[in-house]
């Protein structure tokens, strides 16, 4: 798996990449801009799991062996004094040049909103994992909204009553 952009403060990356230190045979690269590359504590996280990771700058030396790739935008909300401006973040905009290279099992995904890091020639694609991956979260949230109100057990009936 590669995780592309803001490494450094994006919260999908750190959650997904600590998640993936409790399956075996994950390798994980980082490819980021030298300002946004991992933070400490989720290196150290990774070093305490013995996770299998690499750091790069460069896009164009994975995107041939990955199975998955994880695109993030710029975190810019988290800017003290608006220095992403300074940070050159074109080399890591995912193209479809780069996705009509990968392995044709591979799948691209991003949590969305996107800005130029995501081509949208890119949506059609086969690869293109985020639409089905933003429904998905959406049915998440729904779960557990409904399980918070304790309304699950309602909708089950409803179901089971009106479809099954």
């Amino acid at each position: 798996v590669a995780f592309v952009g803001d490494i450094r403060r994006g919260r999908t990356v750190h959650s997904l990449s600590q998640l993936l230190t409790l399956y075996n045979n994950v390798k994980m690269t980082f490819v980021a801009p030298e300002e946004l590359r991992l933070a400490d504590r989720i290196r150290a996280h990774l070093d305490a799991k013995r996770a299998d990771y690499a750091e790069s700058s460069d896009l164009n030396s994975v995107i041939e062996d990955v199975d998955a790739i994880y695109v993030t935008r710029i975190q810019d909300e988290y800017d003290v004094s608006g220095e992403s401006k300074n940070i050159d973040y074109t080399r890591f905009h995912l193209t479809l040049d780069h996705v009509n290279r990968m392995k044709e099992s591979a799948i691209v995904m991003h949590p969305l909103p996107r800005r130029a890091e995501l081509d949208p020639n890119i949506d059609r694609n086969h690869r293109a994992m985020y639409w089905r991956q933003e429904r998905n979260g959406m049915w998440m949230r729904a779960a557990l909204v409904s399980f918070i109100f304790r309304m699950d057990q309602r909708i089950l009936e409803y179901y089971s009553r009106h479809f099954v």
